[in-house]
């Protein structure tokens, strides 16, 4: 911290606060800009495209994304996402170990996680549900319900439905 002259306040600057808040699990969200940090991982470039395109519009969405294990781990060390979209089958690893090693971390307890994958039969839902995913979206998928899906996991309304329901009401 340091003192402002000529005054009795003394300051703190803000990443240093929210480093010291994060090194002691002191929760940051108040302080933080309002944006939801989205990470969306998967081996397809295209598909990271298409999530980026999506995401993008909504001006309370920051997204960033990787396509292998090893840099959403990375990035989830850095960018404290608030969710992640992952794909099950990665060249690296699958999303079950991603799961696992996430809710190992208490850094991460709060982090939500939306597995969206084609490759996944109905049977391997529920083991990845278990291994700590928070839902699942099966590809192809309709954006309206990725869209849902975003917005329920974390806690925001869904604007797109709002717009849609006031349409039909108009």
């Amino acid at each position: 911290g340091f003192r402002v002259p000529g005054s009795k306040f003394r300051r703190i600057p803000r990443n240093e606060l929210i480093r010291f808040m994060r090194a002691n699990n002191i929760p940051v969200d108040t302080i933080e800009d309002g944006l939801k940090r989205i990470l969306a991982v998967d081996d397809d470039p295209q598909i990271l495209e298409m999530f980026v395109a999506i995401l993008s519009k909504d001006a309370r969405f920051e997204i960033k994304t990787a396509s292998s294990g090893y840099d959403a781990g990375l990035l989830t060390e850095s960018f404290r996402p608030h969710l992640m979209l992952l794909d099950y089958m990665l060249p690296d690893i699958n999303g079950n170990l991603v799961c696992n090693r996430v809710r190992s971390n208490p850094s991460y307890k709060d982090m939500k996680i939306l597995i969206v994958s084609g490759v996944v039969s109905q049977s391997e839902i529920q083991p990845l549900m278990a291994s700590g995913a928070n839902d699942f979206l099966k590809k192809p998928f309709n954006i309206g319900t990725l869209m849902q899906k975003v917005t329920t996991l974390l806690e925001i309304e869904d604007v797109s439905s709002t717009k849609t329901a006031a349409a039909r009401g108009a």
